[in-house]
Formats: C-alpha cells, structure tokens, sequence
C-alpha cells in the first residue's frame, strides 16, 4: 500500500504542472489537457484519502467525476473544432469576440 503522503505529493506535483501549463500555454487544446490534469490530480487526492480512511465513498465519486470530466473533454474539443472552423485558429491571444 502507497503511504498517504506520497501519493498526496504526487497529486500536489501533478496539479502545480496543470496550473503552470494552464498559465503558460497559449495553444486551447493544451490549456484543455492542463485542465484534465488538475482534475485527476483532484481525483488522485480523492482516491488517496478514500483508500487511507478504509471507505468506498471517494472512489466512487471519482467513477463519477471521470464520466462528468469525458463528457466535458467532449464538449470542450467540440467547441475547438468548432472555433477553428470558423476562425482558423486555436491560440488564445489571437482570440477576441470583439474582432472578426
């Protein structure tokens, strides 16, 4: 069995990578996976305390949270499509609603 610890560190190292990818990517696909991984960083930590207290709760919540965050990669890649079709590109400082 993993000691509580470790496993919180690596969810820790796991979600400050997502953090600093979400703030230094410009590319919208990889700002996406950034996210993802926050959020298994998040379910790591879930999992970790369910399996340290001897409880099932966490861990089904994370069955759910993984089929919540399928469906949102789905709609969010959706809409990158989508955006590049119309725009032509998927870099977020090149982005505006106000400009056409």
């Amino acid at each position: 069995m993993i000691p509580l610890p470790a496993s919180l560190f690596v969810a820790a190292l796991l979600f400050v990578i997502g953090l600093v990818g979400v703030c230094i990517r410009r590319n919208l696909i990889m700002v996406f996976l950034c996210l993802e991984l926050m959020l298994n960083a998040a379910n790591l930590n879930l999992v970790a305390f369910s399996s340290y207290l001897g409880n099932l709760e966490g861990q089904i919540l994370v069955l759910f949270t993984i089929t919540i965050a399928a469906a949102e990669a789905v709609v969010g890649l959706a809409l990158v499509v989508v955006l590049y079709r119309n725009r032509g590109l998927i870099q977020i400082d090149k982005l505006s609603l106000m400009k056409r």
